[in-house]
C-alpha cells in the first residue's frame, strides 16, 4: 500500500512542507494521549455533557468504523471489531487527549446503517437513533463518513449524505480498507467519490484513503481531526 493515489488532502489540506510538518506532528502528538472508554448510549436524553467538540465516525454496517478509531489511537481494542455487521448498537463514547487538559476530543463510534445481522426492529431503532444524533448535535464538529473502497458510494450513504447538506453539518469521505485494492483500483474509485463529494454543499473536499491494516491515510486524518480539538 506504499503506492496509494495522490489523494486531495496533500495537494490542499497544507500550503507548504512546514504547515504539513506542524499539523502532522500535531495529529502524533494527540492521537498518542490517553484515550478512555466514556459511555455507551442508546438515546438522546443520554448523551454526555461535555465542553469538547465532537467527532462521529458514520458509515454502513461492517465498514470498519471500529478498526478505524482503533488505528487512529493505536489501540487494538478500543473500540470492539467484529466481522459480523450490526456488533455496534450504541453511540460509544471516547475521550482522547490528557484529562483536564487541552488539547482533547470526544470521539463517537456510531452503529453501523444498513444491512445488519441483527433484528429489523433493533436496525430501525439504531438507525433512527444515528440520524437523530447527527442532526441535532450541537457539540458535532465533523462526521467522518466511511465508505469501503470496494464499493464506493451506496444509496444509503447518499441518503446520509444530503440529510447532512440540509442540516448544514460537516462531514467528510474517508474511503476505508484499500488495502483490498490495487492502486489503479484506488485511483478509479476515489476519482468517482472526489466528483460526487463535490458536489454536496456540506462535504468536506478532501477525501482521505486510508487502511486499518497498512496504516495508509491514518497520520493525514489524525492531523486534520486534531485541528478540530477543543479549544
Amino acid at each position: 500500500m506504499a503506492d496509494l493515489p495522490e489523494t486531495p488532502a496533500f495537494g490542499a489540506a497544507f500550503s507548504d512542507e512546514e504547515e504539513a510538518a506542524r499539523a502532522l506532528e500535531a495529529g502524533r502528538w494527540l492521537f498518542s494521549q490517553t484515550c478512555s472508554f466514556v459511555m455507551g448510549c442508546v438515546s438522546l436524553d443520554t448523551l454526555p455533557d461535555h465542553d469538547l467538540s465532537e467527532i462521529a465516525f458514520a458509515g454502513r454496517s461492517n465498514v470498519g468504523k471500529s478498526s478505524l478509531v482503533n488505528a487512529l489511537t493505536g489501540r487494538k481494542t478500543l473500540a470492539r471489531t467484529s466481522n459480523t455487521p450490526g456488533r455496534t448498537q450504541e453511540l460509544n463514547y471516547f475521550r482522547l487527549g490528557p484529562e483536564a487538559q487541552d488539547p482533547a476530543l470526544m470521539m463517537v463510534d456510531l452503529p453501523g446503517y444498513g444491512f445488519a445481522e441483527a433484528p429489523k426492529d433493533a436496525v430501525k431503532r439504531w438507525t433512527r437513533l444515528i440520524m437523530a444524533y447527527l442532526r441535532g448535535r450541537p457539540a458535532l464538529r465533523r462526521v467522518c463518513l466511511l465508505i469501503d473502497s470496494r464499493h464506493g458510494i451506496k444509496e444509503n450513504d447518499r441518503d446520509v449524505m444530503r440529510m447532512l447538506d440540509e442540516a448544514a453539518v460537516s462531514y467528510q469521505i474517508i474511503l476505508t480498507k484499500a488495502d483490498k485494492l490495487k492502486p489503479a483500483e484506488i485511483a478509479d474509485v476515489l476519482a468517482r467519490v472526489v466528483a460526487e463529494t463535490a458536489k454536496h454543499v456540506a462535504a468536506h473536499p478532501d477525501v482521505i484513503v486510508t487502511s486499518s491494516q497498512s496504516g495508509a491515510g491514518i497520520d493525514l486524518l489524525r492531523a486534520q481531526l486534531a485541528a478540530l480539538a477543543s479549544p
